[in-house]
C-alpha cells in the first residue's frame, strides 16, 4: 500500500473516532476501511509500523481491542505538505495551505540552511534552476563553474583567495623546450566510481578540447611513462600551467565519458561526487576518498525552486549561494554592505549585447554605429523601471568587467538607418535576460526598428548555432577569476566570438594570446582588448551584477568567491555543547 493511500485510510479512522482513543474491534475496523477483517488487521499494523498508532488486539471472545492515537490527522496532512516541498510540487503545497504563501513559505525555509542527520552534515541550498549538464568539456555558466571545482580536480588550479596557479592532479611539472611541457601526476588518486587516475584520462580529457581556439596551439599528447603526461605544442606557451588551471580543462573518467548518464552523472576526482541530479535538486557527497583533505560538510544539497518560490524566502534563509542573475527574495534589504556577514561584490564580468558584424545587421557599418551609439544601460533603465527590475540591483556597466570605462552613454538622438525589423536571441534558464530583452524592444520600437527575440540555450548561444539568423545575441560572462588573463578562456572558447566578428578581427585576437603566451613577463593586455572589442561595436556592455553569500552566522569558515558561491568542503558547523 503507497504511503498516500495509507494516510487516506487512517484519515477514515482518526474522522470516526474524532481523534479519541477508543475501544473497539476488528469487525467495525473493517466496515469502517470497507475492507476485510484480515486486511484491516494489515492496515492497522502498517500504521503502527509508521507510529501513528497503536493497536491493542483484546484476547477472548467479545472483548473490546484498544485503539490509541499518537498522530492527528493535521500532522500527516502536513507531512505530506513537506514532501511535496521537498519534490518541488509547490502548488499543490500551496493549494493544500489554502493559499498561505507564509505558510508555505515557513516550510521551504524550515527545511533549508545546515541540519545533522545520523551524525552527517548537511547543507540544504536554494537555487532558481537546474543543472542538467555538469561537463567540463561543455560551456560553463557562472554556478557551473564552480560546481565544477567540487566535482572535479584539473592538472593545475587557481587558488580563489590569490589567484596564484597551484598544483592539483599534477604534483610537478617542467617545460623541457619552449613547445615541450612535462607534468607528474600524482599516484593513487581514485575517481569517485573507485578506479585509479592514470595517464590515459587526462590524454583523453584535454584531447576533447583540442577544437577550441583557446587550446588549439597543443599538437599532441602522450604518456612517457606512468604518472606522467607530455605535451607538445605547435608553438611556444610559457604559461601553459596556467592555461590548464581553467574549469574546462577538469580531468574527467575515460571511461565514463560520452556514456548516457555522464552529462548529469559525471565522474571525477574532486572532493564531492554527484549522488542525485534531477529538476528538483542536486546532491554533491562527500568524496571518502579523495586525495585531499576530506570534506567536513558530508553533503550538499541545492534545492530547485521557481522564481516565484524563492521570492517566498526571508532574510533568515541560513545559507544562500546569491547570484543576482535571478529573482531572489532572500536577500537582505541592504545586504549590499560591508558588513561582517555580507559578502557580495560586483561579478567580475557583466550582462553584454553582442552584434552580428559577420552575417547580421551591424555588419553595416551605419547599423552597428547606431546600435553602439543608441544603446546602454543608463537609456534602458528607464524601460526596465516600469518592469519591477529593482528587485536585481543592477550597476550600470561602462566595460567587461567593473572599473573599466569603455563606453558613452546612449544618445536617444540617434536615428536608425532605415525601418526594418531585427532578431535578438537571448540565453534560456535566466529571469533577468526576458526583461531586459523586452526593454531593448521598446526602446527601439521608438525608432521605428522591430525586435524579434528567440531564446535559446547557452550551449547553442557559445557554440553560434544558427548565426546566419542572428542580428544580437543577448548574453552574460563571468570571469571567474580576478587575474589579468582571465579574459581569454571566454573570448577563446567555443565558437560565439568567431560566429559574430569579422575574419581580421578575430585574427587579430588570436594573435594576442599567441604573441602574449611566448612572452613570459609581460601581464596579459586584458583591458586593452576589451577597449578594442567594445569600439569596434562589437560589444555593447550593459549591467553588472552583484554576487556573494548572505549567512546568518551558522556556518565557520564561509568566504564567497568570485562565481558568488563559497568552498563547500571547506564550511562546517561547530557543535553546540
Amino acid at each position: 500500500m503507497s504511503g498516500q493511500r495509507l494516510q487516506v485510510q487512517f484519515s477514515k479512522i482518526y474522522a470516526h473516532f474524532h481523534g479519541k482513543d477508543s475501544d473497539t474491534n476488528l469487525q467495525d475496523m473493517s466496515e469502517i476501511l470497507f475492507c476485510t477483517r484480515r486486511n484491516a488487521r494489515m492496515v492497522l499494523n502498517k500504521m503502527a509500523e509508521q507510529g501513528w498508532l497503536t493497536w491493542d488486539p483484546a484476547v477472548g471472545r467479545g472483548k473490546q481491542s484498544r485503539l490509541t492515537f499518537h498522530r492527528s490527522q493535521s500532522d500527516l496532512q502536513m507531512k505530506r505538505v513537506r514532501e511535496w516541498v521537498k519534490d518541488g510540487k509547490l502548488d499543490a503545497a500551496l493549494e493544500h495551505l489554502d493559499n498561505d504563501a507564509s505558510k508555505l513559505a515557513q516550510l521551504i525555509q524550515e527545511q533549508l540552511g545546515v541540519t545533522t542527520q545520523e551524525g552527517k552534515q548537511i547543507i540544504r541550498l536554494p537555487y532558481y534552476r537546474a543543472f542538467p549538464s555538469l561537463n567540463p568539456a561543455k560551456p560553463l555558466r557562472r554556478s557551473e563553474q564552480h560546481l565544477i571545482t567540487q566535482i572535479f580536480n584539473g592538472l593545475t588550479r587557481i587558488n580563489e583567495r590569490t589567484n596564484d596557479v597551484e598544483p592539483d592532479l599534477a604534483h610537478h611539472w617542467e617545460a623541457l623546450s619552449a613547445c615541450h611541457w612535462r607534468f607528474y601526476l600524482r599516484p593513487a588518486v581514485k575517481f569517485h566510481d573507485g578506479s585509479l587516475l592514470s595517464a590515459a584520462d587526462v590524454i583523453a580529457s584535454l584531447e576533447n578540447l583540442l577544437d577550441n581556439a583557446y587550446f588549439s596551439h597543443i599538437e599532441k599528447i602522450e604518456s612517457p611513462a606512468e604518472n606522467a603526461v607530455d605535451i607538445y605544442l605547435h608553438f611556444p606557451d610559457c604559461r601553459l600551467h596556467e592555461t590548464l588551471a581553467v574549469p574546462m580543462a577538469a580531468i574527467q573518467s575515460k571511461s565514463s565519458m560520452g556514456t548516457k548518464n555522464a552529462e548529469r552523472f559525471p565522474v571525477g576526482t574532486g572532493p564531492y561526487l554527484v549522488a542525485e541530479n534531477n529538476s528538483r535538486q542536486l546532491v554533491l557527497r562527500a568524496h571518502d576518498q579523495y586525495f585531499g583533505f576530506r570534506a567536513l560538510t558530508d553533503e550538499i544539497e541545492i534545492w530547485v525552486l521557481d522564481s516565484a518560490a524563492m521570492c517566498y524566502l526571508q532574510p533568515t534563509a541560513s545559507l544562500d549561494p546569491t547570484v543576482l542573475d535571478s529573482r531572489q527574495g532572500a536577500l537582505h534589504q541592504n545586504a549590499i554592505s560591508n558588513g561582517e556577514h555580507d559578502r557580495l561584490a560586483l561579478d567580475e564580468g557583466c550582462n553584454y549585447l553582442l552584434l552580428n558584424r559577420r552575417t547580421g545587421i551591424a555588419k553595416d557599418p551605419r547599423w552597428a554605429e547606431y546600435l553602439h551609439s543608441r544603446i546602454a544601460s543608463f537609456s534602458l533603465m528607464p524601460y526596465l523601471a516600469q518592469d519591477g527590475i529593482g528587485e536585481y540591483r543592477l550597476t550600470n556597466a561602462y566595460g567587461l568587467v567593473p572599473g573599466w570605462v569603455h563606453t558613452n552613454a546612449g544618445s536617444s538622438d540617434r536615428t536608425a538607418p532605415a525601418v526594418t525589423r531585427l532578431r535578438l536571441v537571448h540565453q534560456a534558464d535566466n529571469p533577468l535576460f526576458p526583461k531586459l530583452a523586452h526593454a531593448l524592444k521598446a526602446m527601439l520600437a521608438a525608432d521605428h526598428v522591430a525586435l524579434d527575440i528567440d531564446v535559446v540555450s547557452y550551449e547553442d548561444m557559445m557554440q553560434g548555432k544558427s548565426a546566419k539568423k542572428v542580428d544580437i545575441w543577448l548574453c552574460g560572462m563571468s570571469l571567474g577569476n580576478q587575474r589579468s588573463d582571465a579574459m581569454l578562456p571566454w573570448l577563446m572558447n567555443f565558437n560565439h566570438m568567431s560566429v559574430a566578428m569579422p575574419d581580421e578581427d578575430y585574427a587579430k585576437l588570436e594573435e594576442s594570446m599567441k604573441t602574449w603566451r611566448g612572452m613570459p613577463n609581460k601581464p596579459f593586455p586584458a583591458e586593452t582588448l576589451g577597449r578594442m572589442i567594445v569600439e569596434q561595436r562589437q560589444i555593447i556592455p550593459l549591467f553588472h551584477i552583484w554576487l556573494g553569500v548572505v549567512d546568518s552566522r551558522d556556518l565557520e569558515d564561509v568566504s564567497s568567491n568570485n562565481v558568488g558561491w563559497f568552498d563547500f568542503k571547506s564550511v562546517w558547523k561547530k557543535p553546540i555543547f
